[in-house]
């Protein structure tokens, strides 16, 4: 059977642009929690149980997304979607109320399997609107309806502080984000039956588990996911520890660090979208993944904000490019039915990168390495991902077949 004509169509479609409003809603409620920690100690949390209750949600997501990943797909991911976006609501509602130890365990955990159910869901179903020679534009597009709620949400929640008790008000407030979100999926039933109307049952089904398998023993798609850990690894190194490097180093504004490099990775998606589709994408990784290793290496000297702002402009235009590249470069080496699948298990490697990072690099820092030695490990690791990325060049490159046989 021949592949539906998505592949051919423009990428802007009212489904892409439906799909990304809603993860872009979707992640103002999660970008909300940049403060957390200081809210545990608000409500007189002990300091010992504070960091885990910050990385529960992460950890969640990190437990429960390999146990969604093979049950979506594209006919079942609206209500999927549907039921994440009312728990996530009333989750939210509940946090000014549950202020034990025990209740916030209960809570993180069940907004962890909310939050990677539907995230889950929304990647299963927007690979499908995602043309393939338009894939490093597409993931480009929706990384910024991922980046923006993270540099709006700390500036609007901070600027509501005033008016509110504590977070907790604040967090029952954008509930009302996800009322959008869940009037446009509504909106989106008649037109998904609409557009996945004739495609064979095969590319909207759930995978079988023996295709998945499958899948993972092709060797470019398990080496894609292992530079994927690493680099989200050293992403979240950057995120937990630069705070703690700024505090034993003439560095101050940490928190410009990470606006700037935000505002530089959105501007290069958005105005380079349509070049990520133009290169070798292999190539293009493998040259901005090299270009990363000296970025690591200097983080650990950086003197001064003068210093930080232009270590973060660099950080930000590196990382621009790697990620989309990396998730469009997944997607077209993937299986047409296999595509949500793999996207997800690129997730799950960013979940695990952020739930290992905080642990292997808080025991690092406690053994007596410095910070800086932090950062020229994870320089270490982003030139291992260069070894990977030439291996992967140098496999025979077999486009992912557009004949499919019902199994």
């Amino acid at each position: 059977m021949t592949l539906p004509a998505r592949d051919e169509q423009k990428l802007f479609s009212i489904e892409f642009i439906m799909l990304n409003v809603i993860i872009f809603f979707s992640f103002c409620n999660m970008a909300v929690f940049y403060s957390f920690f200081d809210y545990l100690a608000r409500i007189g949390i002990p300091v010992a149980w504070r960091g885990f209750l910050l990385g529960l949600e992460p950890m969640s997501a990190f437990l429960l997304r390999l146990a969604a990943v093979p049950l979506l797909h594209a006919k079942n991911a609206v209500a999927a979607m549907i039921a994440a976006l009312i728990v996530i609501m009333v989750v939210l509602f509940s946090y000014g109320w549950v202020v034990t130890v025990q209740g916030l365990i209960i809570l993180r955990v069940i907004h962890g399997a909310a939050f990677v159910l539907l995230v889950s869901a929304a990647m299963a179903l927007v690979v499908y609107f995602i043309p393939k020679e338009k894939s490093g534009q597409g993931f480009g597009f929706i990384s910024v309806s991922v980046l923006v709620p993270y540099a709006m949400m700390p500036l609007i929640t901070e600027s509501l502080k005033g008016y509110t008790q504590n977070e907790a008000q604040i967090y029952r407030g954008v509930t009302i984000l996800a009322i959008p979100a869940l009037l446009l999926l509504v909106m989106l039933q008649k037109r998904l039956k609409n557009a996945l109307s004739g495609v064979e049952g095969v590319l909207v089904k759930r995978p079988k588990i023996d295709e998945i398998r499958r899948n993972l023993k092709a060797p470019r798609i398990p080496l894609l996911l292992l530079v994927n850990l690493f680099i989200y690894f050293s992403y979240a190194t950057v995120f937990y520890f630069l705070k703690g490097y700024a505090a034993v180093s003439s560095i101050t504004e940490v928190g410009w660090f990470f606006t700037i490099a935000t505002l530089v990775m959105i501007a290069l998606r958005l105005a380079g979208g349509l070049f990520f589709d133009k290169i070798d994408k292999t190539r293009m990784l493998q040259v901005f993944m090299f270009l990363l290793v000296p970025c690591f290496v200097l983080l650990g000297h950086t003197i001064g904000n003068s210093m930080l702002y232009l270590m973060a402009g660099y950080y930000g235009l590196c990382i621009g490019f790697i990620l989309p590249l990396l998730n469009g470069l997944l997607f077209d080496v993937s299986a047409p039915q296999l595509r949500g699948v793999n996207v997800n298990l690129a997730l799950f490697a960013m979940d695990a990168g952020f739930f290992i990072s905080p642990y292997l690099g808080g025991a690092l820092i406690a053994s007596g390495h410095s910070f800086g030695f932090l950062f020229t490990l994870c320089a270490g690791i982003i030139f291992l991902n260069v070894v990977l990325l030439i291996v992967l060049g140098s496999l025979k490159v077999k486009p992912a077949t557009t004949e499919w046989r019902s199994f």
